[in-house]
Formats: structure tokens, C-alpha cells, sequence
């Protein structure tokens, strides 16, 4: 392993990054794994929504339109338990850096922006470890749907909140929603400690900020030899 990148003693680090959708963490989180991993560091990735257990009900419960707020939020929580007692829990305890897409305050988030109790929602999860680095990527809520319209014909029907029956306008409800969600995400970030990332910014000073912070939680330097950002 490269003697620039040891990482330090003490077990494994949780980083992990939030944001509205269409702000572009998922890529920026793909692009550091991509980095630590290539650097010889023991870096695992982990996603939201992703337990093989409870992804396939709750796939089909969106494809059908029967989740509702308290539905909803529940199936979040059973998936993200089952990944974090079988996935990262276990890398943690091995000493490895476990990378997050969407942590613990994507459920206080959304669930708040979909009216529930955030004291019921934080209970939930009182059990996770906080995570040691969060970034939270911001970014306006037009400019995310137009990013996620470029990639897709059309808006999901959860990630446009739909089912709050904000507007029967795919377009007017993510925009609604999705400024909800942000809205709380601005309220949990001072107290949570979330590292702000302008996600209007090009895609390489993002990503030079998100490692030099990696780096710096890490406690080693960058090589100057490790010039490229993608």
C-alpha cells in the first residue's frame, strides 16, 4: 500500500454525502471511491436504497404507487438497517473506509419534507454511528431539474414528491419538494457539521475540495504525482 495514503489508526472512517437529487453526490462520491481505491487505500461504497433484502418490496411498492410518508419512511429505515448491520458496520470495525451515498439525514430530510415527526425520524436511526465527514452538495432546485431532465425523459414519482399531491405538474412538484428538502437539509447542516459544496461549481474544483478534505480527515497529504481529478 502507497506509504502517502496510510490511513490512521483508530478504525474505519464513514464519509458520506447528501444533497437534493440531481446534485450531482452520487458522482462526486464515485469519483473519490475511484481515487481512494486506485491509491491502495480499503475504501468500500455503499448506497442508499441498495439491501438486497428490502430493495426488491420496496421497488415494487414505487412501481405501483402504494408507499405513502409513514410507508414510505419505513422502508427506508428497514434498508438502510439491514446495509448497515451486514455492510457497514462490519467494514467499519475492519478498519475500512466506508463511503456513504446518502446517510442518515436523507431520512430526516425527506421524511420531514413529507410532514413527518423529525424527532420520530432521528429515533429511528439513533442506533447509526454519526458519519466522521458529510458533505451536503447545494444547489438550487431549478438547476437540479434541468440536470436530471438532461439525463431522463422524466421526473420519478417519489423523487418529484407525487405522492404529497403537491401539483399534478411532474416540473412544479420537484420543484416544490425537492426546495422543501433542502430547506431542511440547510437547517441540519450547522448542527451536524456538513461541509457545504457549491454543486454549481465545476466538476473538478468540487472534487479537489471533497478529496483535500478526505484527505485532511484521513490525516495524510496528496502526492503531487496525483494530479488527475477523473
Amino acid at each position: 500500500m502507497p506509504t502517502h495514503l496510510q490511513a490512521r489508526s483508530g478504525g474505519g472512517r464513514l464519509i458520506a454525502v447528501e444533497g437534493c437529487d440531481g446534485s450531482g453526490k452520487s458522482t462526486q462520491l464515485r469519483l473519490l471511491y475511484r481515487y481512494l481505491l486506485r491509491s491502495g487505500l480499503p475504501v468500500h461504497l455503499s448506497s442508499w436504497n441498495s439491501s438486497p433484502a428490502v430493495h426488491p418490496i420496496s421497488q415494487s411498492g414505487k412501481r405501483t404507487k402504494r408507499l405513502f410518508g409513514l410507508s414510505y419512511a419505513l422502508f427506508n429505515a428497514a434498508d438502510f438497517a439491514d446495509r448497515y448491520e451486514r455492510e457497514i458496520l462490519p467494514r467499519l470495525g475492519l478498519g475500512q473506509i466506508v463511503l456513504c451515498d446518502r446517510y442518515v439525514g436523507t431520512a430526516l430530510a425527506r421524511d420531514g419534507a413529507r410532514g413527518l415527526d423529525p424527532a420520530w425520524t432521528r429515533a429511528l436511526y439513533d442506533y447509526a454511528r454519526p458519519a466522521d465527514l458529510t458533505f451536503l452538495f447545494r444547489l438550487p432546485p431549478s438547476v437540479a431539474a434541468y440536470r436530471v431532465l438532461a439525463g431522463r425523459k422524466r421526473f420519478g414519482y417519489y423523487e418529484a414528491g407525487m405522492d404529497l399531491g403537491l401539483s399534478s405538474d411532474p416540473l412544479a412538484s420537484f420543484l416544490q419538494f425537492q426546495g422543501e428538502v433542502l430547506k431542511r437539509y440547510l437547517q441540519l447542516a450547522p448542527g451536524l457539521d456538513y461541509r457545504l459544496i457549491d454543486a454549481t461549481a465545476g466538476l473538478r474544483a468540487q472534487q479537489s475540495e471533497i478529496r483535500r478534505q478526505t484527505l485532511e480527515l484521513l490525516a495524510v497529504s496528496q502526492p503531487a504525482t496525483a494530479a488527475a481529478l477523473v
